[in-house]
């Protein structure tokens, strides 16, 4: 996998603002380009994944992390 383009902690962040966080993160960046999400709790895990597929976007990997957070990797599609 390339190297991250751009990263976005959303740890501290709740639901609904994890996805809004992130999409805002996403609209500038050129389509192929890779965003990685630090997230954490259970709805964030659920509904940013969901949101950003729903939206066209490619979840490229999801992993946990020892410190209870969880790795989301994103790769922006064209819009």
């Amino acid at each position: 996998m390339r190297d991250m383009t751009a990263t976005l902690d959303i740890t501290r962040e709740v639901c609904p603002m994890t996805y809004v966080r992130t999409k805002l993160r996403l609209e500038p960046l050129e389509p192929g380009t890779l965003l990685e999400v630090r997230l954490r709790g259970a709805e964030p895990l659920k509904n940013v994944p969901r949101n950003a597929r729903d939206e066209g976007h490619e979840v490229v990997s999801l992993d946990a992390l020892p410190d209870g957070t969880h790795r989301l990797v994103l790769r922006k599609q064209g819009r």
